[in-house]
């Protein structure tokens, strides 16, 4: 009876000793990297200026044109507005992926 209760202890204190490094591999493979890449790629976007040579997720390459934040529905956003070719277009910020030769982390190069 006593060994019973000692076996389903340590039982516990195996899972628990799992669960923890379980933990510990999700932190290390999946939120650290993920936060350290949304940190350069802020960082990035924070030295974008007028005339800078951009290209958005979506594969658009242009020059910035024009840069200002708008309130819509209460939040402020900040739109780039692009010229690519003869067309000119506005899209958000974040959505920029690279500025001149400076790559965003963890976009995919084609």
């Amino acid at each position: 009876m006593l060994q019973a209760q000692t076996g389903s202890g340590s039982s516990l204190t195996w899972l628990i000793f799992q669960m923890v490094g379980i933990g510990l591999v999700f932190y290390f493979l999946i939120l650290r990297p993920s936060s350290q890449a949304r940190k350069k790629h802020a960082a990035l976007l924070t030295n974008l200026k007028k005339g800078d040579e951009v290209m958005t997720s979506g594969g658009l390459v242009g020059k910035v044109r024009d840069i200002k934040e708008v309130e819509s529905e209460g939040v402020k956003e900040t739109r780039v507005t692009l010229e690519s070719g003869t067309s000119t277009v506005v899209v958000e910020r974040s959505r920029i992926v690279r500025i001149g030769g400076s790559v965003a982390p963890g976009a995919r190069q084609g």
